[in-house]
């Protein structure tokens, strides 16, 4: 499924002489948005091959990727369940939106102990499920494994081979994979972290195929889920002068980062830029219960 590029006009890149287009995979599905949908497609088509009805999965309070995996099997027919980051979540889930929105597409949910959650990739703590829930096509948190990366190297079409930089946001490595795999040999990949440090390098040359890309590690402001004044302020301008929502966790800090490097001259006269937005855009809700807590600036809807 191909999907638009946007234009972005300001004066800073008219001053700086760079083009930016923004991909708009947040258009793709009105739930199933960005990259889980790519991300899915695939997984989808195994789980029916194996004959298996039900998909398991993991993630926390606010994820992307549970409220997807709840919207996608609830329109293509399976059972879903939920593996969630924290016990003290059980009580009163119907106040976060994001697992309201799960819940109200059929996920069921198991929730479990920051400490257990953290096995969830042990064989034992697979076999415990198993036991509980019978047979299931397990997804792993953040959607993350081959299946996954040959559904996000569909995100870049023939014509995006004009573009010189290609950027895109980075939870678990998958769809910057993807996107590496895709690229034309004169294209360089930009991968923007949500968490604090290189780590993921790893986990991206797991599936990487070349080694044009690299992380700009810059702009996480704090961590996974972390945002600030500055940050809420810039998606508001941005969503303000363009009509593009952003989501506070990936697509806001890439773009913001983006922003910053075209200041500080990283990118030479006449870079064309293709930026990937992700979608997540479900998450503003619930960071805006966060933000509304701590008295903070918050973001438009």
């Amino acid at each position: 499924m191909k999907t638009p590029n946007q234009k972005i006009e300001s004066p800073l890149l008219d001053e700086k002489e760079v083009t930016l287009y923004i991909k708009r995979e947040d258009t793709i599905h009105p739930l199933i948005s960005g990259n889980k949908y790519r991300k899915l497609k695939y997984n989808l088509l195994e789980a029916q091959n194996q004959g298996l009805t039900t998909l398991l999965t993991f993630g926390g309070a606010f994820s992307n990727h549970i409220a997807a995996v709840a919207c996608a099997g609830h329109e293509q027919g399976f059972k879903t369940i939920g593996v969630i980051r924290g016990e003290e979540l059980e009580d009163n889930w119907e106040d976060n939106p994001t697992l309201q929105l799960a819940h109200d597409h059929g996920m069921q949910f198991y929730f479990v102990s920051r400490s257990a959650y953290r096995n969830k990739t042990e064989p034992d703590f697979i076999q415990h499920l198993k036991n509980t829930f019978s047979e299931f096509y397990l997804l792993p948190e953040g959607g993350t494994n081959e299946l996954a990366v040959k559904g996000c190297a569909e995100i870049l079409t023939e014509e995006d081979s004009t573009f010189h930089y290609i950027c895109s946001s980075v939870g678990t490595g998958g769809t910057v994979a993807g996107i590496i795999n895709s690229t034309e040999p004169h294209q360089h990949v930009l991968g923007f972290p949500a968490l604090k440090g290189d780590f993921l390098k790893a986990d991206i040359r797991t599936f990487a195929q070349n080694e044009r890309w690299q992380l700009i590690t810059d702009y996480h402001f704090g961590g996974y889920a972390k945002v600030t004044p500055d940050l809420v302020q810039f998606i508001n301008r941005f969503r303000k002068g363009t009509g593009i929502s952003l989501d506070p966790i990936y697509t806001g800090k890439l773009v913001f980062g983006i922003f910053e490097l075209i200041k500080q001259d990283f990118f030479p006269k006449g870079t064309q830029i293709l930026a990937i937005h992700t979608g997540g855009l479900q998450g503003i809700k619930g960071m805006n219960q966060v933000l509304e807590q701590k008295k903070l600036p918050l973001l438009d809807v």
